[in-house]
């Protein structure tokens, strides 16, 4: 997938102001829109431009954009990165507007999961009310030991604002958050009155918080259960034996039944994440080869290759 560069697109520099941006869409809508332009590929640049239209008039998407566009050029090959857009703090259920399945695979891989849930946000309600503030949502990444033992952390949301002359910025804002013990990814920990200000004495609206897990350099999670991949050799494998394994409680010894193959899944019941119930640890068995990189080495696979009568492939009928 090619990262797809907005501005370029719009014509406009990247410190362009909000009227300026408006401006050009007006313009180039009406280039290539497809009832009147006669440009072999009006269609699909009217299209291109509505996209990167939706996403720099929005100062929430822009922000987003912005921060992870910095070292990325139009062609190049782009995958966004996990939690890319984790610490955003935004208003309603999300990256509002539009629908993402209605522009490319860049745009939706970025804001397809985050278009507005419909919740959030005061309306139209009568000046003279009370109105309740909007609620805020952002994306935080926590550690795995912080969910297996809780923790109070001091997080960093980024607030997109846009200034007099139409420029978006960043404010930061840091809030002493407890993540409470048991908590799992897709989870939302709620902040009361922290989102925006209510009207005539509405009472403030909150900030909730999405929980997802930094990469571990052992685990994969997946709700409250934990996998964990373990190297073993392959006599310890096909023989049967007790090695040392990492759980998130400690190292323990570990069973590995005879005749085990790769890919065999050995359960740890309650070694997940805490709840009720817990989760589990799964252990995922790995027949790791020792190297063939001396004289010994190699008589010793020689060795096996005559004494077992043994083709790997046989279930592909070669």
């Amino acid at each position: 997938m090619e990262f797809k560069d907005y501005y370029q697109i719009m014509g406009v520099k990247r410190d362009a102001g909000q009227d300026e941006i408006k401006r050009a869409y007006r313009k180039l809508a009406r280039k290539y829109h497809p009832d009147v332009s006669k440009e072999s590929d009006a269609e699909r640049r009217f299209k291109e431009v509505g996209e990167a239209y939706e996403v720099l008039k929005d100062p929430e998407k822009r922000a987003a954009y912005d921060q992870l566009g910095a070292n990325w050029k139009a062609g190049q090959e782009f995958h966004p990165p996990p939690g890319w857009d984790a610490g955003f703090e935004f208003k309603g259920g999300g990256f509002t507007g539009g629908d993402a399945s209605a522009f490319s695979d860049f745009f939706e891989s970025l804001f397809g999961e985050h278009i507005a849930s419909g919740f959030g946000g005061a309306g139209n309600v009568h000046r003279r009310s009370q109105v309740h503030g909007g609620d805020h949502h952002a994306k935080v990444l926590i550690d795995l030991d912080d969910a297996l033992h809780g923790a109070t952390r001091t997080i960093t949301l980024h607030t997109p604002a846009v200034d007099e002359q139409g420029h978006v910025s960043t404010s930061e804002r840091r809030l002493n958050v407890r993540i409470p013990k048991g908590v799992k990814p897709g989870q939302h920990i709620r902040l009361a009155n922290q989102g925006s200000p209510g009207v005539m004495g509405g009472r403030n609206g909150d900030l909730y918080l999405e929980i997802e897990f930094r990469p571990h350099p052992f685990y994969r999670i997946d709700g409250r259960d934990l996998y964990l991949n373990l190297p073993v050799a392959p006599w310890e494998a096909a023989l049967g034996a007790s090695v040392k394994a990492p759980t998130p409680d400690g190292i323990i010894d570990l069973k590995v039944p005879a005749g085990s193959s790769g890919g065999r899944k050995l359960r740890i019941k309650g070694r997940g994440i805490p709840g009720s119930p817990p989760g589990d640890l799964y252990v995922i068995l790995q027949v790791a080869l020792p190297a063939a990189d001396t004289a010994q080495a190699k008589a010793a696979y020689r060795s096996m290759e005559q004494q077992f009568a043994f083709n790997p492939r046989s279930g592909l009928g070669v």
